[in-house]
């Protein structure tokens, strides 16, 4: 029996090629190495996928975990992680999901999944408790993903069921393709759909009664309570729940870090149009929450009236208000609903969709994209009709939708004739809706993210609009003014260091960085090892939970480093280097990025030439395989002195 509360204690190992599933016994000292979801997931893609596997092939794996809090009473810990190899990137991907599916998967019995191989025709895995089967989903492709948690439903005759599908983008194998989760949350990035979609893994379905076991529930219990009385009290808890990620919008555009026209620009003077405001006052029907979230940020939003009179949604984030509103110069709200629902319906990351069709705008505007290759598509700004086309078009790899399918970086290298500038993208994934000219320490969370450009590993929030009372509580006054300054440089470093090391640990507890962690920034480090210490009865504490942390994102790292990746990739696009933002607060600023990253090297005790991590900290981390697998030679005993270990 598994020693540690908290988790199920199974991995479910389904040989899609062979059709047969198996359960293995989770290792307690991965367990104790690794936490859960992100940190299980990392493990295991180190050590099945040799980094010259095609992501698309059969010898990729496809993960999905949960971490020892999903499913519990502490507040939204109802996440699950999704890892493979990235299509998109080339290098390590995972992608996480709120929803119900993760405490489903906890309820059945299992802590995680790994797809092997590839079916000979569409199949659905079905789980109820101990019965596992793969079954037929011939009938079920072709449909997008609403219409196939539909069917499912009704051909099990179980309304309870909580899915994980893909649509039509992954079948096609669109890089970026999205899995949809119970009920319409996305595993968004990385093309996670499309490894799916190439393994002819149309469904995953769980129902699950088992539940959860705690090793001490009444502190467990009590513990719980004062996270969600401390939620429910924080001073912008009532914004964060009545509007969502959209309640941003104006606070992004005021201080110039909202990407306007392919990122030209840094604010859009129609915001007001697309704000939450506008969103609550015209379309707002109710608030949806996930798995035992206080905090509800979901919405179910209806247009009643015009042109797309009866559409209706949910899950309506500020990342689709910007990628299809003011990065596209599109300011009718109604239209940027419809968008963002073809991109749930179809299986469509809409984020890297979104950068796709604004990418196009911008070389149709340069007159580096032609009338023959756009072919006969209007791609003028905030054309919404050529966007709908282009969308259906990228799904089915259609024309153009084809090469746009392919992600921004492979678009522009076969475009050629300096498309390559005005490809928003850091290691093969683009940019979310973050100017890092205006947040400097945005800038360096995208440039260093294991999965390619990413607003949610580092997630400076601190900085992000000035907060000196955060700052203060989680690091003290010693750091301020300087670190709750969005355009200083010092400290940065330090702070995202300190986030990706924090999201690895969030990521690998089952909890919501989006809830308590970082947004409202009422549960850290301290919470988190009390939590996980009254669930499994780990003897664990802050310092070892910063290691697990630190173990995770080092190991990526090095499955990366295999992978081709060196200081070079750790850049962004040169438009955020070389073009001074001339918009709002962050006028005249370009993202200062070098010096950043020396403190981030230093602080990581990476090497500063690079960006390899020593063997003194593979030591110390206990992955000394990684020296004999990237090779002692390549690797420097200790970090390369520099003067400072701090930016000026």
């Amino acid at each position: 029996m598994f020693k540690y509360k908290g988790y199920a204690g199974n991995i479910l190992q389904v040989d899609l090629t062979a059709a047969k599933v198996k359960t293995m016994p989770l290792d307690e000292g991965l367990a104790e190495k690794f936490l859960g979801g992100n940190g299980f997931g990392s493990r295991f893609l180190w050590e099945m996928v040799p980094p010259e596997v095609d992501p698309l092939s059969p010898d990729n794996i496809f993960i999905l975990a949960t971490g020892p809090l999903g499913g519990t009473l502490i507040p939204n810990s109802g996440r699950v992680e999704a890892i493979a190899k990235s299509p998109l990137t080339n290098i390590y991907g995972d992608s996480n999901s709120g929803g119900f599916f993760g405490p489903e998967l906890k309820f059945a019995g299992y802590d995680m999944i790994i797809f092997q191989g590839r079916a000979s025709q569409p199949v659905y895995l079905y789980i109820e408790d101990d019965l596992v089967e793969i079954r037929d989903a011939s009938h079920l492709w072709g449909k997008d993903t609403m219409e196939t948690e539909a069917a499912l439903k009704a051909e099990i005759h179980d309304p309870d069921i909580k899915t994980a599908c893909i649509g039509p983008a992954g079948e096609n194998l669109v890089r970026y393709a999205c899995v949809q989760v119970t009920p319409q949350r996305s595993l968004g990035r990385g093309g996670m759909g499309a490894v799916m979609g190439s393994k002819n893994l149309k469904a995953v379905v769980v129902r699950g009664t088992k539940g959860v076991t705690i090793a001490r529930p009444e502190e467990f219990y009590n513990l719980a309570l004062e996270l969600h009385r401390r939620l429910r009290a924080n001073e912008i808890y009532p914004a964060v729940s009545k509007y969502g990620t959209p309640g941003i919008v104006s606070i992004m555009n005021m201080i110039g870090r909202f990407p306007t026209k392919n990122f030209q620009y840094g604010a859009y003077e129609l915001a007001d149009a697309i704000n939450a405001e506008t969103l609550h006052q015209k379309y707002f029907v109710k608030h949806l929450a996930c798995y035992a979230c206080p905090v509800a940020c979901d919405k179910l939003f209806r247009v009643n009236e015009g042109a797309y009179q009866g559409l209706a949604g949910r899950s309506f984030e500020y990342e689709a208000l910007n990628g299809f509103g003011a990065n596209i110069l599109n300011s009718d709200l109604p239209s940027i609903l419809k968008a963002n629902d073809m991109t749930d319906r179809l299986g469509l990351d809409n984020i890297s969709a979104s950068r796709a069709i604004s990418f196009a705008m911008e070389l149709w505007e340069k007159g580096i994209l032609t009338r023959e290759e756009a072919e006969g598509l209007d791609l003028s700004w905030g054309n919404m009709d050529t966007t709908f086309k282009l969308l259906e078009m990228i799904t089915y790899r259609q024309g153009l939708g084809d090469l746009l399918a392919e992600g921004v970086k492979r678009a522009a290298a076969k475009i050629g004739r300096g498309a390559e500038y005005y490809a928003m993208h850091v290691k093969g994934q683009e940019i979310a809706a973050q100017d890092g000219r205006a947040q400097q320490s945005m800038g360096l969370a995208h440039a260093t993210s294991n999965r390619g450009a990413d607003h949610l590993k580092g997630f400076p929030t601190i900085d992000e609009t000035g907060y000196p009372a955060e700052a203060e509580r989680r690091y003290g006054k010693e750091y301020l003014p300087e670190m709750a300054d969005p355009r200083s440089i010092k400290y940065k470093g330090f702070l995202v260091k300190d986030g990706e090391d924090f999201a690895a640990v969030v990521d690998s507890s089952g909890n919501c960085k989006s809830g308590g962690t970082f947004v409202l920034a009422e549960i850290y480090w301290e919470d988190i090892a009390k939590a996980i210490r009254y669930a499994t009865g780990m003897d664990l504490d802050v310092p070892d939970l910063k290691k697990i942390g630190e173990r995770i994102y080092n190991l990526q790292r090095c499955y990366n480093i295999l992978c081709g990746i060196s200081r070079k990739d750790d850049t962004l696009p040169r438009r955020f280097l070389e073009e001074p933002s001339p918009s709002a607060a962050a006028k005249g600023l370009v993202c200062r990025l070098e010096p950043m990253l020396e403190e981030y090297y230093y602080l990581r005790d990476w090497d500063a030439g690079t960006g390899y991590p020593t063997i003194s900290k593979l030591k110390e981390l206990g992955l000394e395989e990684a020296i004999d697998r990237i090779g002692a030679e390549k690797l420097i005993y200790s970090r390369r002195d520099i003067k400072t270990g701090q930016s000026e």
